[in-house]
């Protein structure tokens, strides 16, 4: 609170209020409010009611984890998907020794712009007959350790499965795996496409 010097004015309204009271006597004081209320006394029982048993609060509450689990990961979750394509061919992929026939890098793009560009790619390559093509999204930008708000990283490695899954792409493509590390490794993704029949 700012102090500031009092103006004549206020000091003669100040003095006419003052001028107009008078002090209470002992009858009209107000009664003091003691400092700690007295403790209730708990309400009769009703006849024939039994007692509550003792209890402490939360105890049938159910127990937390005792550890914190992480959401599932793309790569996770791309691994759980049953292989559907040939299985020794999937092998050779995974492995690396399958060279991809076309690539797009979609590293920098916004998801307004990646999108159609995948689709574009995508829908080429089946029309020309590649069956393994490499999609490079880029890992996404380290996280900061200081930033107040937790930022999902990797838009693009976490939505172009998705994108492929979708129509018109889901029916283009057999399989999605996350490539080599002579391809990319977690920044890229094998997308293994249908013969067009």
């Amino acid at each position: 609170m700012s102090r500031r010097k009092v103006r004549p004015e206020e000091l003669e309204l100040w003095a006419e209020v003052a001028r107009s009271t008078r002090k209470l006597s002992k009858s009209e004081k107000p009664a003091r409010a003691p400092s700690t209320p007295a403790p209730k006394e708990p309400p009769p029982r009703a006849p024939g009611a039994a007692p509550l048993p003792r209890f402490s609060l939360g105890e049938a509450a159910a127990t937390r984890p005792k550890g914190y689990s992480r959401p599932e990961t793309t790569a996770g979750r791309l691994a759980r998907d049953p292989v559907a394509m040939d299985s020794k061919a999937f092998t050779r992929m995974k492995r690396g020794k399958l060279k991809p026939e076309g690539r797009i890098d979609l590293h920098g793009m916004t998801l307004d712009r990646a999108h159609p560009a995948l689709v574009r790619f995508i829908l080429s390559s089946q029309a020309r007959g590649l069956r393994l093509v490499l999609v490079i999204t880029g890992k996404g930008q380290r996280e900061d350790p200081y930033d107040p708000a937790p930022r999902r990283r990797g838009v693009l490695k976490s939505q172009v499965p998705q994108w492929l899954r979708m129509a018109p792409l889901g029916a283009a493509v057999l399989q999605i795996s996350e490539a080599h590390i002579r391809h990319g490794g977690g920044g890229a993704y094998y997308v293994y496409l249908r013969r067009l029949r």
